[in-house]
């Protein structure tokens, strides 16, 4: 299988193709990968082309890592989609991008619901049109009880607004008496966090060269490991993605201890 989904990748300095697919085995793949997707209008620009037409290149490469993870086995993926910053942008690219987001739902949650992707998404959604309002409805429900990969998009997402949604919570819980604040934990925490019910991000991966978060999962990558590539993202293969995950899968992580190495 990972012959099939990997064929034609380039060697590289650090390892030869064989190499690469003999050390990727399905146990030591990261549970969570988040993906910042960035150089969408850095494509376009090289090509020549409005910033437009690199969001939609962008989308026929979000379909195939989607489906890369889908053949791996993997059990979730969330990309940043639209930022809370990102409403700073002009009004036609905003305009343009929300209508890509309905697009992208309305051509491609067919085939998500027969590979059993379990779609859901992140952020300040409730701010969002009533048509895409209603669309991630309908996208959450179909799939809700698919088993495959779960793929989480975050749209008006920021990770600072998240972690303060969550305080203004616990703080209202407290003043009802409901809970003190000694007795607040890091389950509780996370249990109003928006990505409740995933596990912790284990890789990051930015594409276009910029080497930041960008207010992204900010408490869910505290471990993460952290892959960056200058390809942007309109060109970033499935190849790409797999040598991150073989990157990855070469990593000690010693979550604060010692290495077991």
């Amino acid at each position: 299988m990972w012959k099939k989904i990997f064929s034609g990748m380039q060697k590289n300095d650090d390892a030869s193709d064989k190499s690469y697919l003999d050390e990727l085995v399905q146990d030591q793949l990261p549970q969570h990968v988040a993906i910042i997707m960035d150089g969408n209008g850095r494509w376009a620009t090289g090509q020549g082309l409005i910033r437009t037409a690199g969001h939609k290149a962008g989308v026929k490469t979000l379909k195939r890592i989607v489906k890369t993870c889908t053949a791996l086995g993997m059990n979730a993926l969330t990309v940043y989609a639209f930022s809370t910053e990102n409403w700073k942008r002009p009004h036609a690219e905003v305009d343009f991008l929300m209508n890509l987001f309905s697009e992208y739902l309305a051509k491609e949650i067919d085939e998500m619901d027969q590979d059993n992707v379990k779609i859901d998404f992140i952020g300040r959604t409730w701010e969002l049109s009533k048509g895409l309002q209603k669309q991630i409805a309908d996208a959450r429900h179909r799939t809700r009880d698919n088993t495959g990969v779960k793929f989480t998009v975050a749209v008006n997402y920021g990770g600072q607004d998240e972690l303060l949604r969550m305080v203004q919570e616990l703080a209202a819980q407290s003043q009802r008496g409901m809970i003190k604040p000694e007795e607040i934990t890091a389950e509780m925490i996370e249990a109003q966090l928006d990505t409740y019910g995933l596990p912790p991000v284990d890789l990051v991966i930015r594409t276009s060269g910029d080497m930041r978060l960008s207010n992204f999962l900010l408490w869910q990558t505290a471990y993460a490991e952290f892959w960056f590539t200058d390809i942007n993202w309109p060109d970033f293969t499935p190849e790409d993605f797999g040598r991150a995950l073989y990157e990855y899968c070469r990593r000690d992580r010693r979550f604060g201890g010692l290495s077991k190495k």
